[in-house]
């Protein structure tokens, strides 16, 4: 195994001391530039970088943001969403020369205590907080440990849409911040989504089309923005006259089983949906390959719709409607945040670009007779 080199290797090379190879590297001041600069690139030539380990203990920075995803393991491989804001993420912190550390743990205790011992060892920096919590023990603890972080993916209040603009739309620049909440102390920062907006438009889509009896398959119940979607769903059912025997949620863990399942189930009652809105492409996908099996033409009596675009949506026959955003773009937003926070910048708000539905071949009329 190739050893790593050392200040020892270096100063041996530059021809100076270990003592001046530490000043130069460490940009203190002790040497010439002329030294400096030579000691650099002998550094460089032998490959040498900085052990994070040591700098930590010394008060520096590790150069590592954590993600830690306290979701079901089998869920992850085949949901695209967080295949596509990891690579946001990594794409601006790869141009920072910041390294992601990355785990996945089985509940919101373990992802606690990952965060104390991440913090105890000054293994990272900051972290990035996914799936807000209706009741989210997390950003107090971050808070208490001042540990900077971002969470991704908090509910668009009211007045944080209107300063933004139309479509409650802005650049990657921070939004004023409102009065922060009781999930968010007001050390922290956040990226946030507009579900809300986004359901609306859904609902809006299948009420024109003729629909009065719809089903959400929707995803884990405990998290933040199923309950936004589900609120959303209900409040803009009941604007329109529908009750909660006519349009409604249930809950799954976002996996293509339970999808497949909650469609036999909604499919087999009395007076079946004529429309199914899933919380993401597989369980989408999942759903329509159980109409096709039951003999429920799509959209012919029954329409589909995914709450996040994907190859999978626009390759299955029928193509699927659904709400395409920016999840690179989420994971973007949410980097450059907490880069700026640990360049010392105050906490603040972000807001996601607002998703827009795009209609394809699973959705049309229902039935006359329905």
């Amino acid at each position: 195994m190739a050893r790593r080199p050392t200040i020892k290797d270096i100063a041996r090379q530059a021809g100076v001391s270990e003592s001046a190879v530490s000043f130069a590297l460490n940009d203190r001041p002790g040497v010439s530039h002329d030294t400096r600069a030579r000691i650099r690139r002998v550094a460089e030539e032998l490959g040498w970088q900085p052990n994070s380990a040591a700098r930590a203990l010394s008060g520096e920075r590790s150069g590592a943001v954590g993600l830690v995803l306290a979701r079901p393991a089998h869920t992850l491989g085949v949901e695209s969403f967080f295949l596509q804001l990891v690579s946001g993420i990594q794409e601006v912190l790869s141009a920072a020369r910041t390294a992601l550390l990355f785990q996945v743990v089985e509940d919101i205790d373990a992802e606690c205590a990952v965060y104390r011992r991440w913090w105890a060892e000054r293994r990272v920096d900051g972290v990035l907080v996914v799936d807000p919590r209706t009741s989210d023990p997390r950003p107090a603890l971050l808070a208490g440990l001042a540990l900077p972080a971002v969470t991704i993916g908090e509910a668009l209040f009211p007045d944080v849409g209107a300063a933004a603009g139309p479509g409650g739309q802005t650049g990657p620049a921070p939004a004023p911040a409102p009065a922060p909440s009781a999930a968010r102390p007001a050390s922290l920062s956040s990226v946030r989504a507009d579900d809300t907006g986004a359901m609306a438009q859904v609902l809006e889509h299948l009420y024109g089309l003729g629909h009065r009896r719809i089903v959400h398959v929707a995803g884990l119940p405990g998290l933040a923005h199923t309950v936004r979607r589900m609120e959303s769903l209900r409040a803009e059912a009941a604007r329109r006259g529908l009750g909660p025997d006519q349009v409604r949620s249930v809950v799954t863990d976002y996996s293509d089983a339970e999808g497949a399942a909650a469609t036999r189930r909604v499919l087999a009652e009395p007076d079946p949906p004529t429309a199914l809105v899933y919380d993401n492409d597989v369980m989408a996908v999942a759903g329509s390959a159980v109409a096709a099996e039951l003999g429920i033409p799509v959209p012919g009596r029954l329409s589909i719709v995914a709450w996040d675009d994907s190859a999978l949506c626009r390759v299955t026959h029928p193509r699927l409607t659904a709400l395409v955003r920016d999840t690179a773009g989420f994971g973007r937003l949410a980097a450059e945040e907490l880069l700026a926070v640990l360049a010392g910048s105050l906490p603040g708000v972000r807001i996601s670009e607002r998703p827009r539905l795009e209609p394809r071949e699973s959705t049309a009329p229902p039935p006359a007779h329905t």
